[in-house]
């Protein structure tokens, strides 16, 4: 059987390991390491798929939980798939569902079988299984799709730790024989663990021999500090295949894609950008930026003299200023979009840096001179 999804290692930089590669989808080529927008509901907020073409992105997430109680996931089969229901021509890849069961419910029941828990929107009790959450991303039709895992909180204690990580062993290898799509559709394994190194190599090691086309790395950015976030990433990626791709999953900090690229992570997402956005906060090369402030009001300049976003082509910061005081949509749009706009081209002069064998020198020159805070936005 062929592989719906391949992965290409282009070049590795001799001095740091670091690589680039190529993502070889149904719905095209993504280059890596790339950050990957989050569209939650099938569309990326405030976007448009052809605003999303012209920011250079590669593959966007959609999220099953939110779509399997809206529209359905049978109305978005009967449209053709995902791509064709939100017109994105690109690569797409949905998550299990998982983490929003066990972040969103008030009330959760975890089994063997699965977990019970409440709708957020109308409180009805739902139960989600790994064959349930394979069956909803078959009819979904991304181009990859990931297995249904626990996503404990941290800190938590060794004991659950081991029994949630051996249950996602269980879980995965039950969604695995669930698929019924795998000549068109990736399905992804995902390491789980918490911060102990020895359930992290066990659940890498595991996975591994279940043979896998991608694999991801969860349980990480739940509230742990970054030496522990970094500390757990490379547990997790050293058992892993190098020829295949490593998806570190809800990052998007400016520090944090930058030394997952180090740990040769290829693919990262955040809902980061567009929520910051939201906010009236904006990511720039001169640093953060709060729209809101009244010293914008008369700033007739760029939002950012060195990107070259849409937004920033044709507008002012005190139009956007002006936009998100009057809560005017418009504002909030050309703000995402430069966010958006700005961590792909990050990802692009990551990617340039690694051909030309210097990543180590950009990645140490840009984290020394960043303009962000001990968070990375």
């Amino acid at each position: 059987m062929s592989q719906p999804v391949t992965f290409e290692i282009t070049h590795v930089d001799p001095h740091s390991g670091a690589r680039t590669g190529i993502l070889h989808t149904p719905h095209g080529d993504a280059e890596t390491p790339m950050f990957m927008p989050v569209g939650t509901q099938a569309t990326v907020k405030f976007l448009s798929p052809e605003e999303l073409y012209e920011i250079h992105t590669g593959v966007v997430l959609a999220n099953t939980y939110h779509l399997w109680l809206r529209p359905g996931e049978d109305v978005i089969a009967e449209a053709g798939g995902v791509q064709k229901f939100m017109n994105y021509r690109g690569p797409m890849l949905t998550d299990s569902g998982g983490f929003q069961v066990f972040s969103l419910a008030d009330v959760r029941q975890i089994k063997e079988e699965g977990v019970t828990f409440r709708n957020t929107l109308n409180g009805d009790l739902l139960f989600l299984s790994p064959e349930k959450s394979i069956q909803i991303q078959n009819k979904i039709g991304a181009d990859i799709i990931m297995s249904f895992d626990e996503c404990i909180p941290y800190p938590a204690d060794y004991d659950y730790a081991r029994q949630s990580m051996e249950r996602t062993l269980r879980w995965a290898q039950r969604g695995k024989d669930a698929h019924q799509r795998p000549d068109e559709q990736a399905l992804f394994g995902i390491v789980q663990g918490g911060d102990y190194q020895e359930l992290r190599d066990t659940c890498a090691e595991k996975l591994v021999e279940m043979d896998f086309p991608g694999y991801a790395i969860g349980g990480t950015s739940v509230g742990e500090d970054k030496e522990t976030f970094l500390r757990m990433v490379g547990w997790s990626v050293e058992k892993l295949p190098w020829d295949k791709p490593r998806y570190l999953m809800g990052v998007g900090a400016v520090n944090d894609l930058l030394n997952a690229v180090a740990l040769n992570i290829d693919m990262c997402d955040c809902v980061l950008p567009t929520r910051l956005a939201r906010h009236g906060t904006l990511l720039t090369s001169q640093g953060r930026i709060n729209i809101r402030k009244a010293i914008y009001a008369h700033d007739f300049t760029p939002l950012d003299p060195e990107c070259d976003c849409y937004c920033c082509r044709n507008y002012t910061k005190a139009y956007l200023h002006h936009l998100f005081r009057c809560n005017e949509g418009f504002g909030l749009r050309l703000m995402s979009i430069h966010n958006i706009r700005f961590l792909v081209h990050l990802m692009e002069q990551t990617r340039k840096a690694i051909r030309e064998d210097r990543f180590s020198e950009f990645r140490q020159e840009y984290l020394a001179n960043m303009k962000f805070d001990e968070r990375g936005f």
